[in-house]
């Protein structure tokens, strides 16, 4: 760390702050992608309950701090030659690094949109039309198969009926849910 030692004292700071921060991301960032890294940023070993806000992630945590340092390091050092008046180098180092944590906010805030439940649950499909895709036999005699949109993607499910039979194509709407995996319908 030779080149430090003729540094101005401010550029020094940011070197000092850049060094280690800019490692503990590289870490964290290879923990995340080979899977071993426990968290990312959503909690915090503590309690910050910031006012009762209902937020998905935490203000307060390591990553947030890391990242919020990078942004403030870098900067400092990027524009040190740069910005002459050294109060808004600081201010601007300082914004870029709150920058960088609301980058950061947005960024899982968005990732956890990604997050889908997409089982079947056969609740569901109470009340929605579909169609019949093979015949069912009249009066619960025997069961056919109907094609419905549940959870934005068709399913074929087992279905019967309590009245008349039902030949293919024919709309249809469900209307009970028999033995929690057949559909009773009826003529739409």
């Amino acid at each position: 760390m030779e080149f430090l030692s003729n540094l101005d004292p401010l550029l020094k700071s940011f070197w000092y702050v850049a060094i280690p921060t800019s490692l503990i991301f590289i870490i964290q960032t290879i923990m995340t992608f080979i899977g071993t890294d426990a968290t990312d940023g959503i909690e915090a070993d503590f309690e910050g309950d910031l006012d009762g806000a209902q937020a998905p992630f935490q203000l307060f945590s390591l990553r947030n701090l890391i990242n919020f340092l990078l942004g403030f390091s870098w900067t400092g050092i990027s524009l040190f030659n740069t910005v002459a008046n050294k109060t808004q180098l600081i201010i601007l180092s300082v914004a870029v690094g709150a920058g960088f944590v609301y980058l950061f906010f947005v960024i899982i805030r968005e990732l956890q949109k990604l997050a889908e439940d997409n089982s079947v649950k056969i609740e569901n499909a109470l009340g929605k039309t579909a169609e019949v895709y093979l015949t069912i036999p009249e009066h619960k005699s025997g069961i056919g198969k109907v094609l419905i949109s549940i959870n934005g993607s068709v399913r074929e499910l087992e279905a019967m009926t309590e009245n008349g039979r039902l030949p293919s194509n024919t709309p249809v709407k469900v209307v009970k849910i028999e033995n929690n995996n057949i559909l009773i319908v009826e003529r739409f």
